[in-house]
């Protein structure tokens, strides 16, 4: 790291907090900070969905899965198409027709306040555990370029994003993620044409190497389906249930498509993400590709393969442009993960009880317990992108199980809902013991809410009738 490279990544991080605080001046109430006051163009929001849910993953983990196997995540993205689509005509409507501010409201008029709190409960536990790893993999990259320790790396991204979230709200979160997409597509871009000028071999001969190097794969034809999460249908499947999920009943990602100015936006904005999703998988598997090529496979530190070779090959000024665009990107995540759970918090767990001045000091509150999240968390030896994902399917069946009932005309008891919920959460924990893959996590679960909350709903009725005859 040169001086340039130094003066590049504060200039840029102290730019975000600038505009921060100027964008706050906005903020008159509640709606502003948590929605943008319902005013954010489509294609903002777009931009800052893909952001906010692979800006870490992306540059950490990604072009690290490609360096040391081949394609074949790219198979999650084309079910993230799916489930996006299935979102934007299952589930938009009806949270636009109720003009929510927590999607979770919608179940609070179906079921009653207290499934509400149970469901916001759910998403908060998922939220905290999930970017914690987040966090983590923001200090991974912080720790490579710095060589700082990693509890003191998370501390200094925790507060600096911070600064910028509770001052500017939603508003701010979408703009600047929406500027860090471009910057950091950008550095795969830059990434890719250096290689390609440096590694002394023709297109077609670069390609042919990595085609019989098995590097280009995309489609895995493993039959082990519930064994393998990456086996062509385990991960379509997956991709389209976790997509579903985390885009449909997930807040983090809900909220920033509640803040579009109607219906048809937000669909334009839900579907074009998912397209966006694959292109950019497609571009870091294909940078990762290649620096396995420049590198000669030389062995590499798990998921920082791509930020070593950006700090250790990369010249003087480029590299800070890269590294400010991780670091931003990185932020995007977390800031809207702060702003989510503060969010849900006032809306769900306070009934909207609660000033602007009140929601930031909540902000805060949940920034210091991501921090505190990611620094108990260590790396192991799985992939922080497919730990990521996994830490959600945990919990996201039982949330889809949730929504799906709600579409439902049939009237249920909450001890029947709540039955279902944990059920669908503990089995996934018999799941993972008995070695079925992640990506099946979510249909499993998600048939176990139904069933469960069913049967218990039939032997309340057959109960009730005995009584009554």
């Amino acid at each position: 790291m040169q001086p340039i490279d130094y003066a590049i990544i504060i200039s840029f991080l102290a730019a975000s907090t600038l505009f921060g605080l100027w964008q706050g001046r906005s903020n008159k109430q509640t709606s502003d900070y948590f929605l943008g006051g319902h005013k954010l163009p489509w294609f903002a929001v777009m931009l800052s969905v893909v952001a906010t849910e692979t800006s870490v993953l992306t540059f950490v983990s990604v072009p690290g899965l490609a360096y040391r196997g081949d394609w074949t995540f790219l198979q999650l993205s084309f079910g993230y198409i799916v489930g996006r689509i299935l979102v934007s005509f299952i589930l938009l409507p009806a949270y636009f027709k109720h003009g929510v501010t927590s999607i979770y409201e919608v179940i609070g008029m179906r079921f009653g306040p207290g499934i509400q709190k149970t469901a916001s409960g759910i998403f908060l536990i998922t939220r905290i555990l999930g970017d914690g790893i987040r966090f983590l993999a923001t200090g991974v990259i912080v720790q490579v370029v710095t060589g700082w320790p990693l509890w003191l790396c998370v501390l200094i991204i925790g507060m600096v994003t911070l600064i910028y979230t509770i001052s500017g709200g939603l508003r701010t979160v979408v703009w600047l993620d929406s500027f860090q997409f471009g910057l950091y597509l950008a550095g795969g871009f830059i990434s890719i044409g250096y290689v390609l000028m440096h590694i002394g071999m023709p297109l077609p001969e670069i390609f042919s190497s990595l085609y019989e190097a098995g590097k280009l794969r995309v489609i895995d034809t493993d039959p082990h389906l519930f064994t393998h999460p990456l086996s062509f249908v385990s991960a379509f499947v997956g991709g389209t249930l976790l997509s579903l999920s985390s885009h449909g009943v997930d807040y983090l990602m809900v909220q920033r498509i509640l803040g579009c100015k109607g219906l048809g936006s937000a669909r334009k904005a839900m579907i074009g993400s998912g397209i966006f999703v694959l292109f950019q998988f497609a571009l870091f598997l294909l940078a990762g590709s290649l620096i396995y090529l420049f590198m000669h496979g030389a062995p590499a530190t798990k998921d920082r393969e791509f930020t070593s070779f950006i700090v250790n090959v990369l010249p003087a000024g480029l590299k800070g442009v890269l590294l400010a665009g991780i670091l931003s990107a990185a932020m995007s995540t977390l800031s809207s993960s702060i702003n989510a759970l503060a969010a849900s918090t006032v809306t769900d767990l306070l009934k909207g009880n609660a000033s602007l001045t009140a929601s930031r000091f909540i902000s805060i509150g949940w920034a210091a317990v991501l921090i505190g999240i990611a620094l108990v968390f260590n790396e192991n030896d799985k992939s922080i992108v497919m730990l990521g994902l996994e830490i959600a399917s945990f919990t996201y069946g039982g949330l889809l199980g949730l929504f799906l009932l709600s579409r439902s005309s049939r009237e249920f008891h909450s001890t029947s809902l709540i039955a279902g919920l944990l059920a669908s959460t503990g089995v996934v924990f018999l799941l993972k013991f008995l070695g079925l893959a992640w990506t099946w996590y979510i249909a499993v679960s998600v048939i176990v809410n139904l069933l469960v909350t069913l049967l218990i709903e039939a032997l309340q009725s057959k109960k009730s009738n005995t009584k009554l005859s």
